[in-house]
């Protein structure tokens, strides 16, 4: 099959499995509604915004698809990311770790429900968000420039000639 830029590559497909705080501890959190006035505890989002000026914005993505070739990290921060009007969503994740690689083996999907949102922990490598529509609003809390000086990918079809596919 051919990918990015008419490489001949391969299709290693995920199967996308509901998100749920335990399944996802590995990656960081899954941060759902609580009453007002409830103490801070281990269910809320625990993050660290200390290198740099926080940014909280919301994006505008437009449908991509479900396949990806690149995965990328931030190691200087964690990132929170969470569906507007309560639009499910699907994302690629990835342990973090000390290699500059994530292993194939340990890349597993998740299906994000809208009445939640998840803080990805320092160093997770991550791919998306994927969805069907033709856009969805995302808030996201990042660092003002984690964009420019924080984002780390690596290139699957370059490596391996492999793209991963969200089922």
């Amino acid at each position: 099959m051919l990918g990015f830029m008419g490489t001949s590559v391969s299709i290693k497909r995920l199967s996308a499995q509901w998100v749920t705080s335990d399944d996802f501890r590995s990656y960081g959190q899954v941060v759902s509604a609580s009453f007002d006035g409830k103490s801070f505890d281990a269910e809320d989002a625990v993050l660290n915004l200390q290198n740099g000026f926080p940014r909280f914005y919301i994006m505008r993505l437009s449908n991509q698809g479900r396949k990806f070739g690149k995965i990328t990290r931030h190691v200087q921060c964690t990132q929170c990311l969470g569906s507007l009007e309560g639009k499910d969503w699907l994302i690629a994740v990835a342990p973090p770790g000390e290699a500059d690689k994530p292993s194939l083996e340990d890349i597993v999907a998740f299906r994000i429900p809208g009445n939640c949102f998840i803080k990805l922990e320092v160093g997770t490598w991550h791919a998306g968000p994927y969805f069907d529509a033709n856009y969805i609003d995302f808030y996201n809390l990042e660092l003002s420039d984690t964009n420019v000086v924080d984002h780390f990918s690596y290139d699957f079809v370059k490596n391996h000639k492999l793209e991963f596919e969200i089922g």
